[in-house]
């Protein structure tokens, strides 16, 4: 939000007080002003938190002109030459400015126009290149007439895009005076977060300012001149819920005449970000700046003649099946059945609190208004502003909230200044419906509330006084107060709510960097482990330590991209998404059922940038819970494999394309980090997994993992590059169970191992994680490790056959193995395979 110093300046004096330290002081007490943009005044040297920019007005080259004739060029009928003084001496100053053409040739004027006059040598923006470009006035002849100054635009000043037509100032303007004296200003640009809505205008920020210096606040305008006949009977309203439009506000202007609002007002506006239009909309815009309630203006005799000549009746009520209206912006837009309307008994007029209808605006041929405040369900805002994909700044404040209380100020606000800009007669009176009025927020606190929550000794009188600058009815008993949030106030809750926000107001009044600096003086509550973020944790670290990059996918999807997981033929899933009431977009509509589908849309960016994918994510998927309107949130885990096994070197790598040995060895890995090794490996069918090359990982009759290669047909639906795609997923809930509290490690041997070849002959269909188990089992605790190195099929073994070969690790943790010890337990391995396997050597 921007606003001008000079307007702030109406509510609070700022003597004494540079625009670099109010804006450090706005800013630590929460109103972050992120830019200050100098308009004359002298800028700052270094050290400035803000962004700054701007132009500082040199005091004796920029000063007030008065310009006495107007005359014609003798060579150009689009240039005229002005007779200047500026204040010591008069000058001939050569312009095109097409708003004093109305002059050129009257002779000498009765009253001289007072403009911005530049000196040779004044650095100025360019007024006829693009942004703002600095130059320096220099002498130069055009069209044979010698120039070396010239009388400025808004443009050539810095203070706004407008450079058709020069400046002209207040006719008590002294010729020779300082331009920075009288146009000099400064405009901030403040953050507005969501808790200090309150603060979207310039009394807002005053009362901000004055509480924080300590400095008196002026009390807002509030006067109307109100000399037509009473607005009774003129009007009729109806609110049909009270729910979304708690009150409505309405006045009545006659006689207007339709013209550009003043000079100083319309340089307001521009600095403020607003484009001026015309005197009855600038002062909607005006009123809304400076307190706070955004207005809109009807043109009355419109709605009369929608009635058919009788008085109006107003209402406001939800959109009906397929109802439309043409909006300010000139867009016809369909409307939803929550969106709230401004209507009349001919239908609707405005999308209340956000935008006008096109039919009753303020129009050149308008000469009696009819103007609205109200107040609005910020959240039912908020949806609309969603749903049609529209920004308005009222919408801008009513979807952060807006006091009901704001809406009668604001209307006799906006309607004193129409009256005062176009001549127009208030009718008396206003109509005012407010059928639900917000409940008063009165919370309670005492001084050692105070010292608990923010470490600082203030009296109950103090307490009382710096809530008394930010407007709050306190009362005070021996230590305890009983405060009352002011009427422009939504923020504040009750209970302990309310408490921690009256806290918040006192730090920030009392200011944050005079709090001191202490220690925690109540007892530490008891320290808890998060058990499950623990474990999340150390997943990262090893799948970290296996080369794996941490990806975070929104939660937020479609159906139709998690249905891109499954290969093509596949029943649907007949679980229920969770869906939104409001979504910002049709691409995030639901909550995911799913981790692997936004893996691998990740996947599938990457792949156009790299060769090599190494992926995975932790997070929650959601599924519904009966009973209950919460879904569950199971944690999962997704890895993604793909590209060569080994990056390109010039010593040479092992490029091969990694396979479902890679995913399983990874899955592996991760389990062993967490000392789990009772696990059963087995074929398994899954349909976004390849048929042939899929398995799971058990545990007894728990399913843990599944693991292989993406189904081909899954991978066509993905743009992931030539190489097949290995994925695993994990179910982190049946990991939280196993994963044991500690588990044991074993010193490095000091005594060396004996190893051992074991090729052994099967069926085809024995799996060879069935051998390997056999072998541990019977080897016990003297074999210490297993693995699988080669595995063989021909016709040297005979059909239907296998050849599986292990390599065998004996150790003593005390001693040395003799070869006798290893042959006996190498004897007992061979028996019980044949046994159990129908195995036989492999000579």
């Amino acid at each position: 939000m921007k606003l001008p110093i000079s307007w702030i300046k109406d509510f609070v004096s700022l003597d004494g007080i540079s625009v670099e330290d109010l804006a450090h002081t706005l800013t630590v007490a929460g109103l972050e002003v992120e830019e200050i943009q100098y308009i004359g005044l002298p800028m700052p040297t270094s050290g400035q938190q803000a962004k700054v920019s701007g132009l500082a007005w040199d005091s004796e080259k920029l000063v007030v002109g008065e310009i006495r004739e107007v005359m014609p060029h003798p060579d150009a009928d689009r240039l005229v030459l002005c007779r200047l003084y500026d204040g010591k001496q008069e000058h001939t100053v050569l312009t095109g400015a097409p708003n004093l053409f109305e002059y050129k040739g009257k002779g000498e004027l009765k009253k001289p126009l007072k403009v911005a006059y530049a000196k040779e040598g004044a650095e100025i923006y360019d007024g006829h290149q693009p942004g703002f470009q600095k130059t320096k006035l220099k002498r130069a002849k055009i069209r044979g007439v010698e120039s070396y100054s010239m009388v400025c635009s808004e443009k050539e000043l810095g203070i706004s895009e407008e450079h058709e037509g020069i400046i002209f100032l207040d006719s008590k303007a002294k010729a020779g005076t300082s331009l920075a004296d009288v146009l000099g200003d400064a405009i901030v640009t403040i953050a507005i977060t969501p808790n200090i809505a309150r603060n979207t205008n310039v009394y807002g920020v005053a009362r901000e300012i004055a509480a924080l210096t300590g400095r008196r606040l002026k009390p807002m305008p509030e006067d109307l001149k109100a000399d037509g006949p009473s607005v009774k009977g003129k009007i009729k309203l109806e609110i049909n819920n009270s729910e979304l439009n708690p009150r409505f506000v309405l006045g009545l202007i006659r006689d207007i005449e339709i013209k550009p609002s003043p000079d100083w007002v319309q340089r307001r506006l521009k600095m403020a970000g607003m484009r001026p239009i015309n005197n009855i909309v600038d002062a909607t815009n005006y009123a809304m700046l400076e307190v706070g309630e955004p207005l809109h203006a009807f043109d009355y005799d419109v709605l009369v003649q929608r009635a058919k000549g009788k008085p109006p009746t107003i209402s406001t009520r939800t959109a009906r099946k397929n109802e439309k209206l043409t909006t300010l912006d000139g867009v016809d837009r369909k409307l939803d059945d929550f969106t709230v309307l401004v209507c009349d008994t001919a239908g609707a007029l405005s999308l209340g609190g956000v935008m006008g209808g096109a039919e009753s605006e303020v129009t050149d041929k308008t000469r009696n208004v009819l103007l609205e405040g109200a107040a609005w369900n910020f959240i039912n805002i908020r949806r609309t502003l969603g749903a049609q994909r529209l920004s308005s700044e009222a919408a801008y404040r009513f979807s952060r909230g807006v006091h009901p209380a704001l809406a009668p100020i604001g209307v006799s606000r906006g309607l004193e200044l129409m009256r005062r800009w176009s001549g127009g007669v208030v009718s008396k009176g206003l109509v005012d419906k407010y059928p639900l009025p917000p409940k008063e927020t009165t919370v309670e606190i005492d001084s050692s509330d105070v010292r608990r929550w923010l470490g600082i000794d203030l009296t109950p009188t103090q307490i009382a006084a710096i809530l008394r600058k930010l407007q709050f009815s306190v009362t005070t008993s021996g230590k305890k107060l009983k405060v009352k949030a002011p009427d422009h106030r939504l923020d504040i809750g009750a209970g302990v709510i309310g408490k921690a926000d009256l806290m918040e107001e006192i730090a920030r009044i009392y200011g944050y960097e005079n709090i001191p600096a202490t220690r925690i003086s109540d007892q530490l509550p008891p320290q808890r482990g998060n058990y499950s973020l623990t474990v999340e944790d150390r997943v990262r670290d090893i799948l970290a330590t296996l080369g794996l990059q941490e990806v975070i996918t929104y939660r937020l999807t479609s159906p139709e991209s998690e249905a891109r997981r499954l290969a093509p033929g596949t029943p649907p899933d007949d679980k229920p998404y969770i869906a939104l009431a409001n979504p910002i977009s049709q691409d995030h509509a639901v909550l995911r059922k799913s981790l692997l589908a936004g893996v691998l849309e990740i996947a599938e960016r990457n792949a156009k940038l790299r060769d090599r994918i190494a992926l995975y994510e932790i997070g929650p998927v959601f599924h519904a819970s009966e009973g209950d309107p919460l879904p569950e949130e199971l944690p999962r885990l997704v890895m993604l494999l793909s590209g060569p096994r080994e990056p390109a070197h010039w010593e040479g790598a092992d490029t091969s394309p990694l396979d479902f040995y890679d995913v399983k060895g990874a899955l592996q890995e991760l389990l062993n980090g967490f000392g789990l090794h009772e696990l059963r490996f087995e074929t398994h069918q899954h349909p976004s997994f390849h048929p042939a090359k899929c398995a799971r990982v058990m545990v007894g009759e728990r399913q843990l993992a599944v693991f292989g290669e993406l189904h081909p047909q899954v991978q066509a639906q993905y743009d992931l590059g030539k190489d097949a795609m290995q994925v695993a997923t994990l179910n982190m809930l049946v990991l939280l169970d196993l994963v044991p509290e500690r588990f044991d490690s074993q010193p490095v041997p000091a005594y060396p191992p004996v190893l051992e070849d074991l090729a052994i002959i099967v069926n085809e269909a024995v799996p060879a994680a069935k051998a390997q188990e056999l072998i541990s089992q019977t080897g016990g605790k003297l074999l210490t490790d297993v693995a699988l190195f080669d595995i063989y099929q021909g016709d040297q073994i005979g059909s239907g056959k296998k050849s599986l070969a292990y390599r065998l690790t004996y150790q003593h943790p005390e001693r040395t193995l003799t070869d006798a010890e290893v042959a006996k337990l190498r004897e007992k391995i061979v028996k019980r395979l044949e046994q159990e396997l129908a195995a036989q050597l492999r000579s």
